[in-house]
C-alpha cells in the first residue's frame, strides 16, 4: 500500500518517478481501511528536501499511512517560504488534539546551542509530553533524539571539536531486536553532526538500549522503551548527494574548517562520484519501525496511549 501525501506536494512527483508508492489524498478516501497515522515534525531548515527524504522510506512498507508535516507553531523558517508551510503543514497547535501511530521528530542544526536557549524549547517539551498521551511510538533524529534523552534523562550531549562527517561502519549490538530484523552485523550509515551521546550514560540509564554504534562514533540507534521512542543519531534518510551537499555547503564557508566526508567517496576522492553504501539498511530500519507499530498500535485512534498510567510525562 502507497503512502497518502498532497498530489501538489514537490516529492509527490519527486517519488512517484522513483517508483515509491504514493498516493494522492482523494483516492485514499475511496479506500475502506484503517491507514497509520504517522506525523513528521520537521525541525530542519529544508523542509523540502527533509520531507522527500522521510517519505520516501516511510512510503516503501506495504501499509497505506496518511503522513501529516507538522511545524514548531511560533517558529518562522528562513529557507522555507510560509506560503509553502500554509499549503502543505500543520502547527503543533493544530493537532495536539489529535492522535497519531507514530511520529518523527527530526534534528536541527543547533547543536552548538544549550537547549534551553532555543526560543521554541519550551514548546518542544510540550510535544515530548504530548506523545505519551497521544502517541503510540516516537522516534527522534540526531538532535531530536539528543534533546529527548536530555528531557527525559537529562543526559548531556557531547560537543566535539570538530564535525564527526562521512559515512561510517556500525556494529549491530542486538540482532534479535525487531528494529533490526534483517541487518547485517556490520552497516554503514551516513553521519553529520557536532555533538552525540555518550555510551557510558546509555549504559547507565534504565529505559535505552543501544542497538547501533561503534566506538568511532558512539551510540548511534537507541531504544527507550520507558517512553515509546527510538533515537537515531545518524543519518538512514540521506540521498546519495547529501553529504556531498554539505561537503560544497561547508567549503564555500569561510570561517568552518571542513575535511572531505569520510569513507563516501571512492578512495576518499572528492572528484569521484559516492557511493550510497547505506540505501538498503534505511529502508530496512523505518519497514521494521512501521511494522512494529502496526503490529502494536490500537485500531481505534481514540485508545492510542490509554494503557499509560504510570504517569511518566513531566
Amino acid at each position: 500500500m502507497p503512502i497518502v501525501i498532497p498530489d501538489s506536494l514537490p516529492a509527490f512527483k519527486i517519488l512517484k518517478k522513483e517508483g515509491v508508492q504514493v498516493m494522492s489524498e482523494k483516492r485514499a478516501l475511496r479506500q475502506d481501511i484503517r491507514p497509520l497515522e504517522i506525523g513528521l515534525l520537521n525541525l530542519m531548515p529544508n523542509k523540502v528536501d527533509t520531507e522527500t527524504q522521510f517519505i520516501r522510506l516511510i512510503g516503501s512498507t506495504p501499509l497505506q499511512i496518511n503522513f501529516t508535516l507538522i511545524r514548531m507553531t511560533e517558529h518562522v523558517s528562513k529557507s522555507t517560504p510560509m506560503e509553502y508551510l500554509d499549503e502543505f503543514y500543520v502547527t503543533y497547535n493544530d493537532i495536539k488534539d489529535q492522535k497519531f501511530d507514530g511520529l518523527i521528530i527530526t534534528g536541527a542544526p543547533i547543536e552548538h546551542l544549550p537547549y534551553e536557549e532555543i526560543y521554541y524549547w519550551q514548546e518542544l517539551c510540550e510535544v515530548f509530553n504530548w506523545t505519551q498521551t497521544n502517541v503510540h511510538a516516537t522516534f527522534g533524529i540526531c538532535w531530536g533524539g539528543m534533546a529527548m534523552m536530555y528531557y527525559w534523562y537529562n543526559l548531556p550531549k557531547v560537543q566535539f571539536d570538530r564535525k564527526l562527517f562521512g559515512c561510517f561502519p556500525l556494529d549491530n549490538y542486538n540482532p534479535t531486536s525487531p528494529f533490526l530484523r534483517g541487518f547485517s552485523d556490520n552497516v554503514y550509515i551516513p553521519v553529520s553532526r557536532w555533538a552525540g551521546m555518550n555510551q557510558d550514560d546509555m549504559d547507565q540509564t534504565e529505559g535505552l538500549t543501544t542497538l547501533l554504534g561503534s566506538k568511532e562514533t558512539g551510540p548511534c540507534l537507541i531504544e527507550d522503551t520507558k517512553f515509546h521512542a527510538l533515537y537515531i543519531m545518524n543519518h538512514f534518510e540521506y540521498s546519495t548527494e547529501t553529504l556531498l551537499n554539505e561537503y560544497k555547503r561547508d567549503l564555500a564557508a569561510e570561517d568552518i574548517e571542513i575535511q572531505p566526508p569520510k569513507n563516501y567517496f571512492p578512495d576518499d576522492n572528492p572528484e569521484l562520484i559516492p557511493l550510497n553504501k547505506w540505501r538498503s539498511n534505511g529502508h530496512l530500519l523505518y519497514s521494521n519501525w512501521i511494522n512494529n507499530i502496526y503490529q502494536t498500535t490500537e485500531f481505534n485512534l481514540a485508545k492510542i496511549a490509554s494503557e499509560r498510567t504510570d504517569g511518566s510525562t513531566k
